[in-house]
């Protein structure tokens, strides 16, 4: 009798639409290089389904999930329990499921600030935020936690970026302002991280947020939350002024490695995940 073990641990996402979710390569890739008999299964489940998917996670011992548009919200009524930025934030992306019993966690702004201290910590800096949607939510946060000094929202919806500005000033001891935006938003002098946190760039190559490059700088950190494509023109014209750029592809990653790490106790191969999204996207090595 074979002593092997034929019954692999599940993870997995649910979102609606699903096709076009990179996260299954990148993750399986991992978990491959890990030498792990883990598998990651993209589910696209419409929101009438959502409380039976979950029901269904937790019935076949699943490890746990992550939870995509337009799920983050909703998902939270169905959990046992939700974590501080989460609750904060109010939304969940990413489900741990630990003897039955379901934990919600926010990964966006976590990843986001793993992939920023590579080059810097926020502790103590000035951040501008581009848009007010919900990454830019839980990167607000994040940031917040982290101690950023001063976060300047803006959007083209002023109430909106007040909504996030206010939040992070009644739960955090960070400072925060909201502003619109009109025109090419000029970045000001004291700014040390600028952050496009919009859909702007995505998919298209020649997209870029309104921003006045002018008023870029010299060693400012300049990061764009858009992995495909991974270097977009914002970054590009960033980098000729000589800022310090960060793709989207590096949170991705991180939102992975964070997420397995909650999922399995194990943390997982950052370059793995890296070379399987830069083949998804066609990035020259």
């Amino acid at each position: 009798m074979s002593s092997q073990s034929f019954l692999s641990v599940l993870t997995g996402s649910f979102s609606t639409p699903s096709a076009d979710n990179p996260t299954v390569a990148m993750m399986e890739a991992a978990y491959r290089h890990a030498g792990l008999d883990v598998r990651y299964i993209n589910c696209d489940v419409k929101p009438h389904n959502l409380e039976d998917a979950v029901r269904g996670a937790r019935a076949m011992e699943w490890a746990g999930f992550n939870c995509s548009m337009p799920h983050k919200a909703a998902v939270i009524d169905f959990l046992d329990d939700i974590e501080k930025s989460a609750k904060i934030i109010g939304a969940v992306n990413c489900v741990a499921i630990r003897k039955g019993k379901l934990t919600g966690y926010n990964t966006d702004g976590k990843g986001f600030l793993a992939s920023l201290k590579e080059v810097a910590v926020p502790e103590g800096k000035k951040i501008l935020l581009l848009g007010a949607g919900g990454a830019a939510r839980a990167i607000a946060v994040e940031l917040a936690l982290a101690g950023a000094k001063h976060i300047r929202i803006i959007n083209r919806d002023k109430a909106k970026a007040e909504k996030i500005a206010d939040l992070i000033e009644d739960k955090t001891h960070t400072k925060a302002s909201a502003h619109v935006w009109k025109g090419n938003a000029s970045v000001p002098d004291d700014v040390d991280i600028i952050i496009n946190a919009t859909s702007i760039g995505l998919g298209n190559a020649e997209a870029i947020p309104p921003v006045d490059l002018e008023t870029l700088k010299k060693g400012q950190i300049v990061a764009d939350v858009i992995p495909n494509p991974p270097v977009t023109r914002f970054l590009q014209e960033a980098k000729k002024r000589e800022c310090i750029t960060l793709t989207g592809l590096g949170m991705l990653v991180h939102q992975g490695i964070i997420g397995a790490e909650f999922w399995l106790e194990k943390t997982l191969d950052a370059t793995a995940m890296k070379n399987a999204l830069e083949d998804i996207f066609g990035v020259k090595k």
